[in-house]
């Protein structure tokens, strides 16, 4: 047969890469981003309970009702605004296919999409597979800003979407209130949709999540992204939901209803209840800034350079200071010989740009955390 890919650059994800090597050479696993410690009792016992109900088939295409109201509301007290649950809230199999289902149903052939490097790997295929053009941006170091004059240099007649993402996966850099005034400013003068990528809103430390919803003409124009995985570390679950305006909404859920149709029933259920508790979300960063301190003090005896983490969960280390190889290099020897595996940041990067930084998820017990800094003192 003569197959043409439609992605001849693309291998398989380093997330998996990374993990399986760690799996076979015994390493600890601060690669791939999921948590090694148990998630709530009361959530898997409602998850059972509704199991038991027979609750276990198809769920309404956007997700079931009560799940979407508990969403709106939950948003209301986090960002002063409810979403409409029938028209607004579409819920997703986590966010790599909302991202997928948003980017296939607004990017046209010769649409330019604008990205921000270091940039999460699923970005670039999802906007080139529909046909779009990838604009890639690298964010400004050591803060991991976006400089907006670069921004609206790069915005041509074909400019249709900006995404951006924050809390932001790798660096843990976190957009501002004047970031969001900018981005708002720009998009509305030149009439484009703002694709924003939340996942980690409630992994943030020291600072107020700045969510595309808190500003009234900026969200008539975005789509915001959310996981249920990353707040409530159950990512093997694959739960997350999309906000976007009515007609946006329509557009995309034609596209959802033919990739996944519904997502796991039960889980809903049992989402829609543990979110009437707010405290079940609005606690989380104070037990992952927990965890990032307890990794950051057990590594500051290293000669691995600590770049500040403002969010999400994940601690980029700098070793210029200890080694030429490039990141890749140094990644895998890290997990063949020290038994520690982790991320090479070049891989975010379109240009595989190699700046000799690892990334490290602390989602960890302080066990697993406090013998990875160990290897990484010793190095």
């Amino acid at each position: 047969m003569n197959i043409i890919s439609k992605l001849p650059d693309v291998g398989t994800t380093i997330f998996a890469v990374m993990s399986k090597m760690a799996a076979e050479n015994g390493a600890i696993n601060l690669s791939q981003g999921f948590p090694d410690f148990p998630i709530s009792a009361e959530l898997i016992e409602l998850v059972n309970g509704y199991m038991k109900k027979g609750l276990n088939q198809y769920a309404p295409m956007p997700g079931v009702p009560v799940l979407r109201e508990q969403i709106a509301g939950m948003l209301e007290l986090k960002y002063g605004y409810a979403p409409n649950p029938g028209t607004e809230v579409t819920v997703t199999a986590g966010a790599t296919e909302a991202l997928y289902a948003i980017l296939t149903a607004l990017v046209y052939k010769g649409d330019e999409v604008i990205l921000f490097d270091p940039a999460y790997d699923c970005y670039d295929p999802a906007i080139r597979l529909n046909g779009g053009v990838p604009v890639h941006i690298p964010l400004t170091q050591p803060q991991f800003s976006i400089d907006w004059d670069v921004v609206k240099s790069k915005i041509t007649t074909k400019t249709k979407i900006i995404m951006v993402n924050s809390p932001h996966n790798p660096s843990g850099a976190v957009l501002t209130s004047n970031d969001l005034q900018q981005l708002e400013q720009i998009a509305e003068q030149h009439d484009l949709i703002v694709l924003s990528d939340e996942v980690y809103e409630n992994i943030i430390f020291g600072a107020t999540h700045e969510s595309v919803l808190k500003y009234p003409a900026l969200r008539e124009r975005s789509i915001a992204v959310y996981s249920f995985g990353k707040t409530f570390h159950a990512t093997g679950w694959k739960v997350g939901y999309i906000i976007a305006p009515p007609a946006l909404s329509v557009e995309i859920r034609k596209i959802h209803q033919f990739l996944v149709f519904s997502v796991n029933t039960p889980v809903q259920y049992a989402l829609a209840d543990f979110l009437k508790e707010p405290a079940n979300y609005l606690t989380i960063a104070d037990m992952y800034q927990e965890k990032r301190d307890f990794f950051q003090t057990h590594v500051k005896a290293s000669r691995f350079d600590i770049i500040p983490c403002h969010g999400t969960y994940f601690q980029l280390l700098s070793y210029k200071n200890i080694s030429d190889l490039n990141d890749m290099k140094m990644a895998e020897m890290l997990t063949v010989k020290h038994k520690i595996a982790s991320i090479p940041i070049s891989v975010f990067y379109q240009n595989k740009q190699d700046d000799k930084v690892l990334r490290f998820c602390f989602a960890k017990g302080e066990e697993t955390l406090e013998k990875a800094a160990e290897i990484l003192c010793k190095i």
